[in-house]
């Protein structure tokens, strides 16, 4: 998943010419790029997309999205660190086909576990139940 997730602007520096953010998300602390928001100012909050602030947005609108991303459980895996992510990722269960492409050739079910019909399929693909 790839979300938008509010953050509160702690510190603004440059980077050369880029304005960086020092972003707080509840508790997780990011540098963002705040280039698109030449407006937003320390205090301020704003949404934050793959490292860039998009736009600037209210304290409570900020603090409810956070809590709704919290309850839904999407909160800490948008806010991982790189090494986080990936051993997330490698706990998972691997499926032969990430991008569904096979899943007609499993009958619409999921082609990760291998039962009669899905073994029979991938032995004969013509074998059709």
């Amino acid at each position: 998943m790839c979300l938008a997730i509010p953050g509160k602007v702690e510190e603004i520096t440059t980077d050369g010419l880029i304005r960086i953010g020092r972003v707080n998300f509840g508790g997780v602390i990011k540098k963002v790029c705040l280039d698109y928001v030449p407006e937003v100012e320390v205090g301020d909050y704003t949404i934050v997309h793959v490292g860039f602030a998009l736009s600037k947005i209210d304290e409570e609108t900020a603090e409810q999205t956070l809590a709704d991303f919290r309850a839904m459980g999407v909160l800490d895996e948008e806010l991982a660190s790189e090494e986080e992510a990936f051993a997330r990722a490698a706990q998972r269960p691997q499926s032969r086909c990430p991008d569904g492409s096979c899943s007609s050739e499993c009958g619409g079910a999921d082609c990760t576990t291998a039962s009669p019909a899905n073994t029979a399929n991938s032995a004969n693909p013509a074998n059709k139940p």
